[in-house]
């Protein structure tokens, strides 16, 4: 099994009584709750988390973008990348990922990465995302042209990266009389792919058509959320006339390791719960504006997800549906054992570090984490 350390970046110093006089941490969130002498001291320390994971012996560190938000300060993830490249000598570093429906001009984001790949010497995995419905508000970009735009920018990507230029591109949004995309990625053709997801039946369809084969990294969604996508993932591999490798399935999911179950919860239980309750709640108009997605898929999504936003969720109901994993290390072991047994995941994106989560508390969680739970599953 592949292991991943992950960050959103929160802002932690948030004033959460001010924060809940506002919709959301979303967009409307006054910039003035931003001290920029606290956030240079939070991008340290979540840049020297991520680090630190390299010593630990986790394959991977990922960063992530999102706009305007306190929920996650990394609205341009290739300079985190970028700063992580220098302090790294072995992990490999994944942007999970780049909103490529959001940027006018994808041939940057292909010569970002190759640039990434070339300074890391092949480190880099790329992933690709429509960015959430929030998103569109704040960059102002049409929601209507969400999947064209998406698909068409990583056509462009692909081309730019794995196909000798100069060449014309021409699409219903991008055109382009020259693509040459200097530097060439270091890893040839191109770098991995990972698209990360809350089970859309159009990106499941996708992914797994026989040209791609991404990676299909099911996001914040409980152990049957999770276990109902990935079983979709590699039913549609094999309606497509192929066998799924385990190393096309994908978790993500915050994790916190104690001592015993009741130490896990005392010492994370409120950190989760205000990264379910205060950080990342949005309205649903704010979530899934007019023509986001297919009438299909926000009823389901709607269906599947109908507590969203009504109830603040608490600790033990996030543990409870498996959409945290908190315990002891057995009880973490015994979690993990049990969706892999499912649906055979092969690449866990561990969250060690959630909400208002402390330092010293992460690093505990760290530690634990590598010393009593990856060992087994690297056996």
């Amino acid at each position: 099994m592949h292991f991943t350390g992950f960050t959103l970046m929160p802002y932690r110093p948030l004033d959460m009584e001010a924060r809940h006089k506002e919709r959301s941490a979303w967009v409307v969130l006054p910039n003035s709750l931003y001290d920029p002498v606290k956030g240079a001291d939070e991008y340290e320390s979540h840049i020297s988390l991520l680090t630190r994971a390299e010593d630990l012996g986790f394959d991977a560190i990922a960063v992530n973008e999102h706009h305007q938000t306190a929920y996650g300060i990394m609205p341009a993830p290739n300079l985190i990348a970028s700063a992580l490249i220098q302090r790294t000598k072995r992990v490999k570093i994944a942007v999970l990922g780049r909103a490529l429906p959001l940027t006018n001009n994808p041939l940057f984001i292909a010569e970002e990465m190759a640039m990434l790949d070339n300074m890391s010497r092949g480190r880099m995995i790329a992933g690709f995302v429509r960015g959430i419905g929030t998103e569109y508000h704040s960059t102002g970009t049409n929601p209507v042209f969400s999947h064209e735009r998406f698909h068409e920018a990583h056509d462009l990507i692909v081309q730019a990266w794995t196909r000798s230029g100069p060449f014309e591109f021409e699409g219903e949004h991008y055109n382009f009389k020259y693509v040459n995309c200097w530097p060439r990625p270091y890893q040839q053709p191109r770098p991995p792919i990972w698209i990360p997801s809350q089970g859309s039946s159009e990106t499941v369809k996708w992914a797994a058509d026989p040209s791609r084969k991404y990676q299909f990294l099911v996001t914040f969604s409980s152990t049957e959320l999770v276990t109902r996508y990935l079983t979709a993932y590699r039913n549609q591999c094999t309606e497509f006339g192929y066998e799924c490798s385990g190393d096309q399935l994908g978790w993500a999911v915050p994790v916190y390791v104690a001592d015993t179950d009741e130490k896990a919860k005392e010492e994370a239980g409120k950190a989760i719960e205000t990264l379910f309750g205060d950080y990342l709640p949005n309205p649903w108009e704010m979530l899934l504006p007019p023509g986001y997605t297919s009438m299909s898929s926000m009823k389901q999504t709607m269906k599947l997800r109908s507590s969203l936003g009504k109830v603040r969720p608490t600790a033990d109901m996030l543990i409870a549906s498996g959409t945290a994993l908190i315990g002891s290390a057995k009880t973490v072991r015994q979690k993990i054992s049990e969706m892999v047994d499912r649906t055979g995941v092969n690449s866990l994106v561990t969250m060690l570090q959630f909400g208002t989560l402390s330092d010293e508390l992460t690093k505990r969680n760290m530690d634990m984490f590598a010393s009593e739970v990856m060992p087994h599953f690297k056996k």
